[in-house]
């Protein structure tokens, strides 16, 4: 199968005071399209480091990082923004919900950046909505929604762009266990039956049973991966 995210001898760096601090290290990594991988590892391993460079939040020191055809490293500020806005749908464990703004006004606002129709995105609004079982909250406003709820509204913002790449950030990390698992139910499904290549950083091995690769990170390098049970 082919590679949707190749990443080669990638180096990332933060500037802490007057120290550099080396959080990858000559991370060489491939994840095959339709794939749902799991990064998991201790706190200050590189995660979420590795999760804001695949989705192109953030920028390599050295290395190349290839996604989705494009090498993203070498785009500028404009064209990378232009490049996540059409290939990256973006989860968090906190939903990042606008709390005035309903459902579908929510799920609309990465369309904003599009050049689709007004009709255009009302009908990708509702199939998102449909798609995570929540076409009758569309008038919701998050204050009016579960945590589960809320979640499922931020993957259908996620989806609502038809994005080739989902990068999940602790997805279930706010939610209880019975909700925890209707997320994953929700993610598995669009990973299978929408071909949706995912990406998902957790701290929970129930959640990471569910994809069907885990790749373990430690100070900033790859560790070991492993089959998931879900495959």
């Amino acid at each position: 199968m082919t590679a949707l995210v190749s990443l080669r001898g990638i180096v990332k760096s933060y500037i802490r005071g007057k120290q550099r601090v080396e959080v990858l290290h000559g991370m060489d990594l491939e994840i095959r399209a339709g794939e749902f991988l799991a990064l998991m590892g201790p706190s200050g391993s590189g995660k979420t480091t590795l999760l804001n460079l695949i989705g192109g939040i953030d920028r390599a020191d050295e290395g190349d990082l290839l996604v989705a055809g494009e090498h993203i490293n070498t785009l500028t500020a404009r064209e990378l923004a232009r490049w996540r806005a059409h290939h990256v749908g973006f989860v968090f464990q906190f939903y990042n919900l606008m709390p005035l703004l309903t459902a579908e006004q929510n799920v609309e606002l990465p369309l904003l950046m599009t050049h689709l129709s007004k009709a255009q995105r009302s009908a990708n609004v509702k199939a998102a909505l449909e798609l995570v079982g929540l076409a009758d909250r569309a008038s919701h406003k998050p204050a009016e929604l579960s945590g589960g709820q809320q979640q499922r509204v931020a993957i259908a913002r996620a989806l609502v762009a038809d994005p080739v790449l989902l990068v999940c950030d602790e997805p279930t990390g706010d939610l209880d266990r019975e909700m925890a698992e209707q997320i994953l139910d929700l993610l598995q499904i669009v990973n299978r039956e929408q071909q949706k290549t995912i990406v998902m950083v957790t701290h929970d091995p129930k959640a990471a049973e569910r994809a069907t690769r885990q790749v373990h990170l430690d100070k900033g390098r790859l560790i070991h991966a492993d089959r998931g049970v879900a495959a």
